[in-house]
């Protein structure tokens, strides 16, 4: 028996496809999900990781801080869309949001290197000046005897300005800055002592210039010879009948800034002294001339003093100060005497 022939209709294919559409729709999600945006991800936490490493956290925070939560808040949308179903997943947001952190952190970036590139030019200015001004201090010490009791205040600048320094090659700025300011701190306080400094040389300055006059009067009156040391200058002063015919650097004891009160103070003392004796032998240095201290000035000054409790009542006064060779050490470093060269002591 022959099977019927089956001829569907043009109308009843259509209606057939139309009927599949969306199951093949449904099996074509299903088959091709939406990716997760991961590369976008690792682009915008590698971008978050420069803005860090070119200082973004410290000279460009706010913007820093917003480009991470934009960060995290694009990792934590992309989870939720990995924990939905796959032909339910909508990776938009999340794109958009590391899009966002990727822009944010760029800027950060570039905003943080124009800061630090404008830092570097200030704090190099800063630093400077302020070698400028170490320098200039430095030349202000040398040769006074302020330097014996002001310089420990140069050294403490010097230090805070080479911690700078340190801290300028660590790329540390603010902390730079902030060694720069101690440094200047420290100077300001060597400024104000250089001042009290001066104002008490201005008090003794009449008695020293009596002294010299008087010298130089007595000298020029006998036609005899008087030395004269001027312990601000470092200068020893050969006079004959009243006129200078010779003058030497001369160092002075380690703590010459100052009136001699004690043995052991190591201050030069200061006041009108006779030469006592020639000794080309028997000193500790080559050859010296010894000096009457201490005078009656210095007894009575030695004196006061213990009374006031300004010195101990087991000080002693002193004595043997000389002027003696063994100088040219570019330093004041004697127990109280005044040191020549050799070849000047000769002389």
């Amino acid at each position: 028996m022959k099977r019927p022939s089956f001829h569907p209709s043009p109308k009843k294919i259509l209606a057939v496809v139309l009927a599949l559409v969306p199951v093949i729709w449904v099996v074509y999600l299903f088959l091709t999900p939406a990716e997760p945006p991961t590369t976008l991800l690792s682009s915008a936490k590698l971008t978050l990781e420069t803005a860090r490493n070119a200082g973004a956290l410290r000279y460009s925070e706010v913007a820093f801080r917003n480009a991470e939560e934009l960060v995290k808040a694009g990792w934590m949308e992309m989870a939720r869309q990995n924990g939905r179903l796959a032909p339910l997943r909508d990776y938009g947001t999340a794109d958009s949001l590391l899009m966002q952190a990727i822009k944010v952190a760029s800027e950060a970036t570039t905003s943080s290197q124009q800061f630090l590139n404008d830092l570097q030019r200030v704090v190099h200015n800063e630093r400077q000046d302020l070698q400028e001004e170490l320098v200039s201090w430095q030349q202000a010490l040398n040769g006074s005897l302020a330097r014996l009791s002001l310089t420990r205040y140069w050294s403490m600048a010097e230090l805070a300005a080479k911690q700078a320094d340190r801290m300028v090659n660590l790329g540390e700025y603010d902390e730079a800055r902030e060694s720069m300011s101690l440094s200047r701190t420290w100077l300001s306080q060597l400024a104000k002592s250089m001042d009290q400094y001066d104002d008490q040389d201005s008090q003794y300055l009449p008695v020293w210039r009596r002294w010299v006059e008087e010298t130089i009067a007595d000298s020029k009156a006998s036609g005899g010879y008087a030395v004269i040391v001027d312990k601000g200058k470092h200068r020893l002063y050969l006079v004959k009948a009243g006129k200078v015919i010779h003058t030497y650097n001369c160092e002075l004891g380690y703590n010459a800034g100052h009136q001699k009160m004690f043995s052991g103070d190591g201050a030069t003392p200061e006041g009108k002294y006779r030469i006592t004796a020639y000794r080309p032998r028997g000193s500790r240095y080559y050859k010296a001339l010894n000096i009457n201290y201490p005078n009656d000035n210095d007894r009575k000054r030695f004196a006061d003093n213990k009374a006031k409790g300004i010195i101990s009542q087991r000080a002693r006064i002193g004595g043997l100060i000389e002027i003696h060779g063994h100088g040219g050490q570019g330093k004041d470093w004697t127990e109280g005497c005044v040191a020549l060269t050799n070849k000047e002591m000769d002389h």
